[in-house]
């Protein structure tokens, strides 16, 4: 019997958020989202970019956001991204070219439920860049603000997604 949990399933279609509500509960301390689809509208780059939802429904926009992205490219060097102090998560990196698609993601969310300590996350994922190839990316963030957290929220950089796709799990641990 699997330790996960499937706890929702989402997919958008023309929109320019992706929000999930009352997803993070006390049942779990640790979330697993996999990410199976990301078409973003054409044109331009895109950084998919991370917000939490709060227990009282509120998008979390303080700037409280920190995070570091390291991009694993096959077409060039490595990149270093580090941020404090922002108003979201650059967790997925960019996706660029005339038709930005076929992204995937793995992302644990530890502890979002606690109000007693940070909410944290890690994430791999595997982009395209039209032009050039492929590249993967490996990010860590947290959230630096003592909140009850229940929802996601995913955001574009610019545009619009035209599709996305994930399905949010619970990691049950037995004892």
């Amino acid at each position: 019997m699997s330790n996960l949990r499937l706890i929702n399933e989402t997919t958008a279609t023309s929109t320019a958020s992706v929000l999930v509500t009352d997803v993070f509960t006390s049942d779990f301390d640790i979330y697993k989202i996999v990410i199976t689809d990301i078409d973003q509208t054409s044109s331009g780059g895109f950084i998919n970019q991370l917000r939490f939802i709060n227990s009282s429904g509120s998008i979390v926009t303080s700037s409280e956001y920190d995070n570091a992205l390291l991009q694993l490219k096959a077409y060039g060097s490595f990149g270093e991204v580090r941020q404090t102090n922002q108003t979201k998560m650059d967790l997925l990196s960019t996706a660029t070219g005339n038709s930005a698609i076929a992204e995937g993601a793995v992302i644990y969310i530890f502890n979002p439920f606690s109000s007693s300590s940070y909410t944290f996350a890690i994430c791999q994922a595997q982009h395209f860049y039209e032009t050039a190839g492929g590249f993967g990316t490996k990010a860590i963030g947290v959230l630096t603000e003592l909140s009850s957290i229940t929802g996601i929220n995913f955001i574009p950089s610019g545009n619009s997604y035209d599709s996305f796709k994930f399905k949010v799990y619970g990691l049950r641990v037995d004892t």
